[in-house]
């Protein structure tokens, strides 16, 4: 904060006074001997040295590890108050079920994978195009090679997923899909250098 001062020129004017004014006129001796001194104390250098795991069997730790995501779970199956799990947190548990759970999904994603070749190519079309003059004609020659991979995407993906689908699902299976690959398209369409 600013501090108001009445002018010396005008005396009902006032001037705000900067907030460490003043501060530059202190000088501080140098003859001013620092004294302390740092220690560490020695319980904490033993506890620091006991959770250090660089000198542990790398079975050691994982087993450790594994005991720890272990009781975790139990944590989750059999609730109750514990404020160890917060101060003891880990990634593994979390990872261990994302893994889990994404091996079902790997065949779609692969399938997703390499239909976005269509797009890939539409990117490499619309940055040669982007080189010429940017109008309305470039912008529409932009839209129709997007348009045209776009749909080529869904139907190459849609033809993959289609036997993983019953029939009365397809369209179900198809509209993430879809959203997936118009984002894409619309970041090519919309993508203008500076």
């Amino acid at each position: 904060m600013a501090e108001a001062v009445e002018s010396p020129g005008d005396p009902g004017t006032t001037t705000p006074r900067p907030l460490f004014a003043g501060l530059s006129d202190i000088s501080i001796s140098q003859d001013i001997p620092v004294e302390g001194e740092i220690t560490i104390p020695v319980r904490s250098r033993i506890r620091e040295f006991d959770s250090s795991t660089l000198n542990e069997s790398v079975q050691n730790t994982i087993m450790r590890d594994l005991k720890a995501v272990g009781k975790k779970f139990m944590h989750v199956l059999y609730p109750r108050k514990s404020n160890t799990l917060l101060r003891d947190w880990d990634l593994w548990g979390p990872l261990i079920l994302c893994v889990t759970l994404a091996l079902s999904f790997f065949q779609s994603l692969c399938v997703l994978g390499y239909c976005i070749l269509p797009l890939t190519m539409a990117l490499l079309v619309c940055r040669l195009v982007l080189l010429a003059e940017p109008g309305p004609i470039n912008f529409m020659v932009r839209l129709f090679v997007v348009i045209i991979m776009f749909a080529w995407s869904i139907v190459a993906s849609t033809a993959f997923l289609a036997d993983s689908q019953p029939p009365n699902r397809k369209a179900l299976a198809v509209y993430p899909v879809f959203l997936f690959y118009f984002v894409i398209s619309w970041m090519i369409l919309t993508f203008t250098p500076q």
